[in-house]
């Protein structure tokens, strides 16, 4: 009997109060709320129908160019006026006033926008037919710089790392939001069934200072949040069996804790059990695969040198080799954090150190995906949160935080390759040509995966969620 009967049979209706009809028709209001959360998690329509798998492999909006993504996020802020954006002018007034009407309503971090000017550290020259003008403190890029695109008119909103790293890496500065890595791994699943859709490696001296949101699901369904592996041994803690526990028993144990979470998602349909059911019966699985993984050792001696990797060694040349085994395997979307980058003094050093550390993997992992054939559909995104100020700091060896500026580069997955973009002034302090706001760019990165950024949404709290918040434009010199 719904409702209605229960009011024309049994009640006269001019009697009817509101006690009685949520008393009388509580589970009818209740079973419509419920469809309408279901319907917003993308689960069953009605309580009773298993959801499918949420990490099955879905199809974006339209044919995407890359499958795949690798961000090696240089954490801390690389100093673009080092590595990849030489200014003759900047090195020319060395050591003078910036002009007064530059800093006008300009902000700093910590120093006085009144600084002198910090002119560049190293020598740069040309390389590749594109005639990208790079540091010396990269000759590993330099051979490969004919197959990136470099865009050196970045600008973000922030200028301090923790809403600046959230901001590029969730397109807010606020904590709570998915990661660009959960958004991807929402919108296309994975390829993979032995091993995470969203992999995150950690490097450097420490982790970066956004924290685990950097590569957290925020209100998405936690499956597709990030997992953390470590550089060496097991990836994850307590991957192995205590002893007592043979593979029967553990097996025995999963598939009668599954029956039970299965009863109760069946009744309720929450994502969460979901998960929890994905991710025992990952962890499962990652016993098998996982070693084979990390087993670095056989890979062949000139891919090890290739990279400057040592097995058994954590290190960001051993995460870079792990990131193309990883999508190699079907996994989805693979984060490199290399958190050494803040030189607000010791900048020559600590610069030079950070390239030594970073260069050469990145340059062979680009050439190792092309070798491949992997490159065409495996978009690689190096980067940090900002840039620096042309002013000094720290004496006469350091630069602060600077949102106006900063570059980054993008390999593969359907980017135009050879191609430098942008242009700051002549100081390097201000973009004046071909600004790239980070919202365009995770607008240009969800387009080369397939999707209308604006289309790619979650319903939470009553409004649709997107990456790009509400901005975001399509940056098209950037597409091949």
């Amino acid at each position: 009997m719904n409702c209605q009967d229960s009011l024309y049979r049994n009640q006269d209706p001019k009697r009817v109060t509101r006690r009685w009809f949520f008393r009388e028709c509580r589970v009818g209001l209740g079973a419509i709320a419920l469809g309408e959360l279901l319907r917003q998690s993308g689960y069953a329509a009605t309580a009773g129908t298993a959801p499918a798998d949420p990490l099955a492999p879905k199809t974006p909006h339209f044919a995407p160019k890359a499958k795949r993504v690798i961000f090696l996020f240089m954490a801390g802020a690389p100093s673009h006026l080092e590595l990849f954006d030489y200014k003759p002018q900047l090195a020319k007034f060395d050591g003078t006033l910036p002009p007064a009407d530059l800093l006008k309503g300009y902000r700093a971090a910590f120093i006085n926008p009144n600084s002198k000017l910090l002119g560049p550290k190293f020598k740069f020259a040309r390389h590749g037919e594109s005639g990208a003008e790079l540091s010396e403190l990269l000759p590993h890029f330099a051979q490969v710089v004919d197959d990136v695109a470099i865009v050196k008119s970045m600008v973000t909103d922030a200028f301090n790392h923790a809403p600046g790293q959230l901001l590029m890496n969730t397109g807010t500065q606020q904590f709570g939001r998915p990661s660009m890595g959960a958004w991807v791994t929402y919108g296309l699943g994975s390829e993979s069934r032995d091993l995470p859709a969203f992999v995150v490696f950690s490097s450097g001296k420490k982790g970066p200072s956004g924290g685990n949101s950097c590569w957290g699901s925020g209100f998405l369904p936690t499956v597709y949040q990030g997992v953390q592996f470590r550089g060496s041994g097991d990836p994850v803690l307590y991957l192995s069996n205590p002893r007592g526990v043979d593979a029967e028993l553990q097996r025995d144990s999963l598939d009668s804790i599954r029956q039970l979470n299965q009863m109760r998602l069946d009744v309720t349909g929450d994502p969460e059990i979901a998960t929890r059911i994905n991710s025992f019966e990952m962890a499962f699985r990652m016993q098998t695969s996982a070693p084979e993984l990390m087993d670095l050792s056989r890979e062949p001696k000139h891919i090890l040198e290739m990279y400057g990797a040592e097995p058994g060694k954590p290190s960001f040349a051993n995460d870079c080799l792990l990131a193309r085994r990883l999508v190699e395997r079907g996994v989805r979307f693979v984060q490199l954090y290399h958190e050494a980058w803040d030189q607000h003094s010791n900048l020559v050093k600590d610069i030079r150190k950070n390239c030594q550390d970073t260069d050469q993997a990145c340059a062979a992992l680009i050439r190792d995906l092309k070798q491949r054939g992997m490159l065409e559909d495996t978009l690689v995104i190096w980067g940090g949160e900002f840039g620096r100020t042309p002013m000094v700091q720290g004496g006469d060896d350091g630069r602060d935080h600077h949102p106006n500026a900063f570059t980054m580069w993008l390999a593969g997955g359907g980017v135009k390759p050879g191609l430098v973009m942008g242009e700051s002034d002549e100081l390097g302090f201000n973009v004046v040509r071909d600004k790239v706001h980070v919202h365009d760019l995770h607008a240009t990165i969800l387009h080369l995966l397939g999707f209308d950024h604006t289309r790619l949404t979650y319903r939470f709290q009553g409004r649709d969620f997107r990456l790009t918040d509400v901005a975001g434009n399509l940056v098209r010199p950037l597409l091949a």
